[in-house]
C-alpha cells in the first residue's frame, strides 16, 4: 500500500486518509493510484463494512500536484498503454460505480479541483465547518474531470453548477450545506468525534447486506447516462484546455501568483 496513505479499521469501519499534509494532500501518481488500490482493497475485506476517506492536516486534497513534470495528464505510463482513462476518472468509477460499499467522505479541509472530484464521488458527505471547497480548474485552464461533470450536476442541478464552476469561487461549509454539495456540517471541536459516531451508528443500524444492495440499486437509478463515455468527454475537453495557448497562460500565471492574461486560443 501506499506510503502516501495512512489506513485504519475500527469495528467495521476502515478509515482510509490521504497523508501528504505538506502539500495539503495534493495528488501525485503514487497517491493517487493509491486511493484507488486502498478503496479496491476494502472492496475485498469482509470485515469492513463502511469506507471513510478523508485527510490528514488542514486538507481534504488540494487537488492535482503541478509542481511536477509532464503536462498535467493524470496518466503513467502503465495506464497510457492499458488505460486511458487514468486514476482522474477512476476516482468516480471505482468509489461509485466498483465498489458495492458504502464511502462516506469526511471533508477535513481545503477540497479542491481533483480533490473536490474525488470528495463528490463519495455516498454520504459530512463536512468540517472550517472547511472550503473550490472547482479550482479555470485558475489553471482546465475543465471538469474527475466525474466532477455528473456528481456536481446530480448534487446541486444544472445551474447551479455552471455557476460553481464558471465564478470559481470558494464555497463555506453553511453554503456547501445549502447548495447540497455535503449533508452534514460538524463543528471542529466535535469533527472526529462526530465521524467516527456516524460511521459507526451506520453499522449498528443496517446490515452490511442492507448497504451494499441499497448503494447497488441507487447507482442503478441514478447512473442513466454513460458514465464511462462521460468521463471520456471530460479528458478529452481538459486536455484540449490545457493544450491551448490560454490554458497553458493560466498555469503560468497561477505560479506566477498573477492574473492570466488569455487571448482565446
Amino acid at each position: 500500500m501506499s506510503s502516501t496513505l495512512v489506513i485504519e479499521d475500527s469495528g467495521h469501519v476502515r478509515t482510509i486518509r490521504l497523508a501528504r499534509p505538506e502539500v495539503k494532500n495534493a495528488l501525485d501518481q503514487e497517491l493517487a493510484w493509491g486511493v484507488v488500490a486502498a478503496i479496491e482493497e476494502a472492496m475485498g475485506v469482509d470485515d469492513a463494512w463502511v469506507i471513510c476517506l478523508t485527510g490528514t492536516g488542514d486538507a481534504f486534497c488540494s487537488g492535482l500536484d503541478l509542481r511536477g513534470p509532464g503536462d498535467y495528464s493524470p496518466k503513467s505510463p502503465l495506464t497510457t498503454q492499458l488505460d486511458d482513462l487514468g486514476w482522474v476518472s477512476e476516482f468516480l468509477l471505482t468509489l461509485r460505480l466498483k465498489c458495492d460499499k458504502p464511502i462516506v467522505g469526511a471533508i477535513n479541509g481545503v477540497a479542491v479541483g481533483a480533490g473536490l472530484s474525488l470528495a463528490l464521488a463519495t455516498d454520504i458527505r459530512l463536512m468540517k465547518r472550517s472547511a472550503r471547497l473550490l472547482a479550482g480548474y479555470p485558475r489553471i485552464g482546465g475543465s471538469p474531470d474527475g466525474g466532477m461533470t455528473f456528481t456536481l450536476t446530480q448534487a446541486v442541478g444544472y445551474e447551479q453548477a455552471m455557476r460553481f464552476l464558471l465564478e470559481n469561487r470558494t464555497v463555506e461549509a453553511e453554503e456547501a450545506l445549502r447548495l447540497g454539495l455535503v449533508g452534514e456540517v460538524v463543528d471542529d471541536e466535535r469533527w472526529e468525534a462526530r465521524v467516527a459516531e456516524y460511521c459507526q451508528a451506520l453499522c449498528a443500524t443496517v446490515s452490511p447486506v442492507t448497504m451494499r444492495l441499497t448503494k447497488r440499486t441507487l447507482v442503478r437509478a441514478s447512473t442513466a447516462i454513460d458514465l464511462e463515455a462521460q468521463c471520456r468527454l471530460e479528458l478529452a475537453s481538459i486536455r484540449m484546455a490545457f493544450a491551448s495557448e490560454d490554458g497553458k497562460e493560466a498555469r503560468r500565471a497561477f505560479l506566477e501568483k498573477r492574473p492570466p492574461v488569455f487571448r482565446g486560443r
